[in-house]
């Protein structure tokens, strides 16, 4: 597998509303947790459904580092790149973004108040794609 891959829980309306916006915004392939193939499943972490994912260039990135990858690798990048690379001086600047990232998954249910879109896991046949889920 050469595709940079995105993986996410995709049971989640606001992780598909993530995964929705860097689809929109990169050359990433989105793959949810129930898509997964056996090869692509092989290559992630034992509790691979804790966090999201991005598998590129023989890496895993995962949680807080698949995020920022996800981020450096969209069209979104030029505007927070400057703050990325600033952030990357700093010893403790991947504790601080894994602890960022934990609070919002762990807090996702309200996350998805403001930002969601109805999991593919979720929807029925008739249901529009976007709208509220989680």
């Amino acid at each position: 597998m050469t595709e940079a891959t995105l993986v996410y829980d995709d049971d989640c309306g606001f992780c598909t509303w993530w995964a929705e916006f860097v689809d929109d915004r990169s050359d990433l392939r989105i793959v949810g947790f129930a898509d997964l193939t056996s090869e692509l499943r092989d290559r992630l972490p034992e509790d691979y459904e804790e966090c999201a994912h991005l598998v590129a260039d023989g890496e895993v990135y995962s949680c807080g580092a698949a995020m920022e990858e996800a981020i450096v690798r969209s069209d979104v990048r030029e505007e927070l790149v400057d703050a990325i690379e600033f952030g990357r001086q700093f010893e403790d600047y991947g504790r601080v973004r894994e602890r960022v990232y934990r609070l919002i998954a762990d807090n996702r249910e309200t996350a998805g108040k403001l930002m969601s879109t109805t999991p593919p896991a979720r929807r029925d046949a008739g249901d529009e794609e976007r709208g509220s889920g989680d």
